[in-house]
């Protein structure tokens, strides 16, 4: 049900603070402003553990005082384990409401889906729309990551996911899989429709251990990008991974990613 009239969203640059787990949050501050992007995606394991509201709270007014959005929290919240093993989804909540981000994003199990038998899915399932709930009550969108190892690593198991949990309503983040083509990834992104959340960028081809420049891989992602700005409401499009991880490889693929966003 698209609006015949929707005129195209708004794109915007993040980073992912993961990408930087080596550097203090200053640190990556400081890279993100002089990079220009305009959010960041703060992880839940290094910079703004889960929990630690001052440091939350801290993080998100000194993104703020730098001019920059928080883009989402970056739980590693994982459904059906993470209260069995002591992290309760409200201390992630707590610090996500710290932080000031509008979204979290969780992930769907710890096996895949043809590893994962129908009793411990349902069980996935029921924990992710038990979250979904509580964000949904706090003013929060709740999101999966789209990620292999998990219920969303096919694209046929991420949309059944979403189907089960049903209301309140589920969002997935996106980014493609390492070595599909563009036509797979075209189909993930018009298969998932208005249900997605954000988009994690960069560019490993042809295996994980190829980390290219972003500008590699710009056959598909102009692409991908024209697909997603057709998907009602603004979102970011972050950058995560970078070849080396330095400075130079942020200015550079954001300097990219920033010209493929402007031609959309």
């Amino acid at each position: 049900g698209r609006d015949e009239d929707f005129d195209g969203a708004m794109l915007l640059t993040g980073l992912l603070s993961v990408t930087f787990r080596r550097l203090g949050a200053s640190e990556v501050l400081t890279w993100a402003r002089e990079a220009g992007v305009q959010g960041i995606e703060w992880g839940g394991d290094v910079h703004v553990p889960h929990g630690d509201v001052a440091v939350a709270r801290e993080i998100g007014q000194r993104t703020r005082d730098a001019g920059l959005q928080v883009s989402a929290y970056g739980s590693y919240y994982r459904a059906g384990t993470s209260e069995a093993a002591g992290l309760a989804f409200d201390r992630v909540l707590e610090s996500a409401l710290a932080l000031g981000a509008p979204t979290v994003r969780i992930w769907a199990g710890v096996t895949g889906s043809n590893e994962t038998d129908a009793r411990t899915r349902a069980a996935v399932v029921a924990e992710v729309r038990r979250v979904a709930d509580l964000a949904r009550s706090a003013g929060l969108a709740l999101a999966t990551e789209w990620h292999g190892g998990t219920l969303t690593d096919t694209r046929d198991s991420a949309l059944r996911l979403l189907d089960e949990v049903g209301s309140p309503p589920l969002t997935t983040f996106w980014q493609p899989r390492v070595g599909d083509t563009v036509e797979a990834g075209l189909a993930d992104l018009h298969a998932i429709g208005d249900r997605l959340g954000q988009v994690h960028a960069f560019h490993w081809w042809p295996t994980p251990a190829d980390r290219r420049p972003l500008a590699e891989g710009g056959p598909a992602w102009r692409r991908y990008l024209q697909a997603i700005a057709l998907v009602p409401g603004d979102r970011f499009v972050s950058l995560e991974f970078l070849p080396q991880e330095t400075q130079q490889d942020l200015r550079r693929d954001a300097s990219t990613l920033r010209a493929w966003l402007a031609g959309v």
